[in-house]
């Protein structure tokens, strides 16, 4: 067996030991209730039958044969009873604590990995299959290992006393093997296939029914024909699909076919035809005998066809667990737990010759150097595209350089221990998103403070939706969406914006980063906003990032940025004095804002 086919069916012993590690107890019932099935089935079909036969035909009291069917009916009415307790309790209490501790280690998994695998297709695709029904897949392991186990001892059993009877008898067997490990190993991979090929029609399909059912795309779905354009993807989704299944179809059909008839009709039909013709042609078969065969050989084969299906169902489990187990054994390459320094007080931050890019040979950031020193208020502007926002996502250690170094208090910042890095920074950024949360979980995202209530309603206040907050019913227990709440809010995007400063503002850290932070803001609430964010720059380094350069005046100094590289740095004051880059941006945005193309700043 290769090693990859080798790997695909340990998968399941893999999932037997995270059970176990999980729920002891799911694992003892399995493996109770397998053996106990087995046992009751070969009892029956081979020992009981045996049993009565031979006390009939030795001519054995009735109360005898009576008693032992009683006692036999006793046992099997308390398994009876068993299975119950496992189907009706055990299972169900089993299978949400394993799903509960799996999608925890799933989810810690996902919040350790690097921000780059959410963009790389490939790795999100084996994160939603990874997701993909895994606790149940853990939990079929389990049983198809226990199966597989207990099947095979009870079939070595049956045979054993088919061969008591009739050494040739056995040869019967071939069949179902050849049926299931050779036919239903080929299934195993066109299922495979088809699972796999399926996945990125299927998340395409899952998106459409998101965005038709969520409250956020109604407005946008009713004013315009994207409906359409939604329904034209979904279509091709289930188009992709089909061509999946006709792509696999032809083999499919054969390989069933196959299967069907060397693993059932084949066997049955031969050891009829057999036992028929030792009973009535060579006459060397009793009734008796010819009874306790065929049960022994019906209940061996279909011992074998249930232990092969679950070899194939295990390799069919694995494979999808494969995906499972390569999410979880992926090692991180800025893994979220990293160990390292713990840094002091932000005081200074230095990008040297920093160059990134987020596709091979398509660099974003080209060779960036500056340094912030002291508590400073600067500025990073620029064009959309320019790099700026970038820039923030290597200072957050969201993504590492493809080259050069960052460095804060002088130390590179790949030492410090991640996440006490992280806490050193509060941020309001571009792409923020609202929690279905309360508003006091929106603003303080989690921190635990002595004070919770007073520092939301100080972080609001300075963000300027305090007020808004407050004549709410519910106040600051006000759930941010409608779809769990009928009292909750949806707030403009404005509102919400602010929403997302009131965050950087709870959060008492050295450094603070506001990108783009008044996109959605009118003029007059954006000015107030910065005066706002220059108010609570005191002690601190304060970065923000804008394309609107009349945001940028008061920052002590601004870095404009071009492709990715540094064109020019100064205070507003400085870069107006020179004929350049920002000077000509700046005057063209007043020139669109004011309708004067004769506009020029008076110089102070």
């Amino acid at each position: 067996m290769k090693k990859g086919k080798t790997r695909i069916f340990l998968n399941n012993l893999y999932a037997v030991k995270t059970v176990w590690y999980i729920s002891k107890s799911r694992v003892i019932h399995t493996a109770l209730s397998s053996l106990s099935g087995f046992g009751e089935w070969i009892f029956m079909s081979v020992f009981f039958l045996r049993y009565v036969i031979n006390a009939i035909e030795n001519e054995a009291p009735f109360l005898d044969i009576l008693f032992f069917i009683g006692i036999c009916f006793a046992v099997f009415f308390i398994l009876s009873v068993y299975e119950c307790y496992l189907q009706s309790v055990i299972y169900p209490y089993t299978d949400s604590k394993i799903y509960c501790k799996l999608y925890s280690k799933l989810y810690a998994k996902a919040r350790n990995v690097e921000l780059r695998c959410y963009e790389d297709a490939d790795f999100y695709n084996k994160y939603t299959m990874a997701l993909d029904g895994s606790s149940q897949k853990m939990t079929n392991s389990v049983n198809f290992f226990f199966q597989v186990v207990f099947g095979v001892i009870a079939a070595a059993a049956a045979f054993w006393s088919m061969f008591s009877i009739d050494p040739y008898s056995v040869l019967f067997v071939i069949s179902p093997i050849v049926g299931n490990f050779i036919f239903g190993g080929l299934m195993n991979k066109i299922w495979g296939g088809r699972y796999t090929d399926s996945v990125k029609n299927n998340r395409i399909a899952g998106y459409v029914n998101r965005v038709l059912h969520l409250a956020e795309y109604a407005k946008e779905i009713r004013y315009s024909n994207i409906h359409g354009l939604l329904m034209k993807r979904y279509g091709d989704a289930v188009e992709g699909n089909r061509r999946v299944a006709d792509k696999y179809a032809k083999k499919a059909i054969a390989f069933t076919w196959a299967q069907n008839v060397t693993t059932f009709a084949l066997v049955f039909e031969g050891i009829m035809i057999y036992a028929a013709y030792r009973t009535i042609v060579s006459k060397t078969m009793g009734l008796a005998e010819l009874a306790i065969m065929f049960t022994a050989m019906s209940a061996s084969s279909w011992i074998l066809i249930g232990v092969f299906n679950n070899l194939t169902e295990s390799i069919k489990n694995g494979q999808f667990l494969e995906y499972f187990r390569t999410f979880m054994e992926y090692k991180e390459k800025i893994p979220e737990d990293q160990e390292g320094i713990i840094p002091e007080t932000i005081r200074s931050i230095e990008f040297k010759n920093v160059s990134f890019e987020y596709i091979k040979n398509e660099p974003v950031i080209n060779n960036l150097s500056f340094k912030i020193e002291g508590n400073k208020v600067c500025a990073l502007a620029g064009h959309n595209g320019a790099g700026k926002s970038t820039v923030i996502k290597l200072l957050f250690r969201l993504y590492d350089p493809t080259e050069g170094e960052i460095l804060a208090n002088g130390i590179n910042i790949k030492e410090y221990n991640l996440k006490a890095y992280r806490k050193q920074f509060s941020a309001a950024f571009q792409d923020y998103r609202v929690m279905a949360m309360s508003v006091r979980d929106n603003v303080l995202m989690g921190e635990k403070f002595d004070n919770p209530d007073e520092i939301a309603e100080s972080a609001l206040k300075r963000a300027g939706i305090w007020d808004k907050v407050n004549e709410l019913p519910k106040g600051l227990d006000t759930v941010m969406t409608k779809e769990f709440d009928g009292e909750g809010q949806v707030f403009s995007g404005g509102e919400q914006q602010k929403l997302a400063v009131a965050r950087a503002f709870a959060r008492n850290a050295s450094v603070r980063v506001f990108d783009e932070p008044s996109s959605a803001l009118d003029p007059i609430a954006e000015y107030e906003l910065y005066k706002g964010i220059m108010r609570e720059s005191e002690g601190h380094i304060t970065l923000f990032v804008s394309h609107r350069l009349s945001s940028v005046k008061d920052a002590d100094e601004v870095f404009m940025l071009e492709n990715g590289a540094l064109i020019q740095r100064g205070s507003h004051k400085e870069l107006m004095e020179i004929k350049g880059r920002y000077r000509e941006m700046f005057t063209k945005q007043a020139q669109n804002y004011l309708a004067d193309e004769t506009y020029e700043e008076v110089k102070v």
